[in-house]
């Protein structure tokens, strides 16, 4: 759908609806805001011209955050929710290395409490994080306001709009400020595009804990994986009476997985090691605190002493789809209702 050109208050300017299944959501105006100049698009769509993919970290950069800022402000937003932030993971696709802080210090505390799926920033925050993406710092969130605005950064300086109203005055400026902003259908990033496994996807709710409380009865203690971003987990070691005080800590929106419990017999654990690939190792340090890291069959002869001071370890495959937890659950809001859109 092309973006209506009459000004806000028009007829034009009323977002419409469709159906999407279970619920009726807003189609949006929807821009792809870049530095690359459509006249330098070939037959397929693709980018030829001069442009390189990086942020100058300089003037274009300040286009790009003053469009958004734009966008939002004549949409009349002044805070954007986070959806499905993560940070760098084991494998990086950017075209910057990532950095220390994955772009996120200053904007939260180390231990990144309030960056999570469902937390609320001001507009200042929001143009820090799309900065961040833009340069390849290792941070990656949607930024949103349910069936109003959002905010999508792809890769190689890809930014995508999208307004519940046709913001002629920010596409204006836009294009004042030496960047392109292109009516699209929709953002690649848009989240109707991802695999629809709701279906699969549990409340960590009353029964669930139930639930475990009986399999920790029949194992003693078990371990549990809080995902609390995409590529980033915490890790509790959980007897019965722990349940209760670790339900209380953990992350709105968290991805939960349960694993059985760390083994002390560190040498059997080490030989079970598969000839190749990788795994996470999953550690307790003798003050009890449990981490976790990636390896390969390159670093398996320096596991040994790098476990030196293990208490136990968990030796988990470094491959989604061999990785079968006990149960697993994602954390519901305070009302119960499950938002949160990505799969434990």
């Amino acid at each position: 759908m092309n973006a209506p050109t009459a000004g806000p208050g028009s007829q034009a300017s009323s977002p419409e609806a469709y159906p999407t299944g279970d619920r009726t959501a807003i189609r949006l105006h929807v821009y792809r805001v870049t530095k690359y100049d459509p006249a330098d698009r070939n037959e397929h769509g693709h980018y030829v011209g001069p442009e390189d993919v990086d942020s100058d970290h300089g003037p274009v950069e300040a286009a790009y955050l003053a469009s958004v800022a734009a966008f939002a402000e004549e949409t009349g937003i002044t805070h954007l929710t986070i959806r499905e932030p993560g940070v760098t993971g084991f494998v990086n696709f950017g075209v910057d290395p990532p950095i220390d802080g994955h772009g996120l210090a200053g904007l939260f505390p180390p231990d990144l409490t309030g960056y999570h799926d469902g937390a609320q920033v001001p507009m200042a925050v929001a143009l820090e994080l799309v900065r961040a993406m833009l340069r390849d710092n290792g941070a990656w969130c949607r930024l949103e306001v349910e069936d109003r605005f959002f905010v999508h950064i792809g890769y190689d300086q890809y930014a995508y709009v999208g307004s519940a109203l046709p913001c002629p005055h920010a596409v204006a400026l836009t294009h004042q400020r030496g960047l392109f902003a292109e009516p699209i259908n929709q953002s690649p990033y848009d989240p109707q595009l991802d695999e629809d496994d709701s279906a699969r996807r549990r409340p960590a709710d009353d029964a669930f804990w139930a639930e475990l409380d009986v399999l920790i009865s029949k194992q003693g203690a078990v371990v549990l994986e809080e995902g609390y971003l995409s590529n980033a987990s915490r890790w509790h070691r959980v007897t019965l009476d722990e349940v209760a005080p670790t339900r209380t800590r953990l992350t709105p929106r968290a991805r939960l997985l349960i694993w059985p419990d760390l083994s002390t017999d560190l040498d059997t654990a080490l030989a079970g090691l598969p000839d190749e690939g990788s795994v996470e190792i999953v550690w307790q340090h003798p003050r009890g605190h449990i981490t976790s890291l990636t390896v390969d069959e390159t670093e398996y002869p320096a596991l040994p002493a790098m476990l030196a001071e293990a208490r136990a370890v968990l030796i988990l495959s470094g491959y989604a789809d061999e990785r079968t937890p006990l149960m697993a659950a994602v954390m519901p809001d305070p009302d119960g209702v499950l938002r949160a859109r990505w799969m434990p």
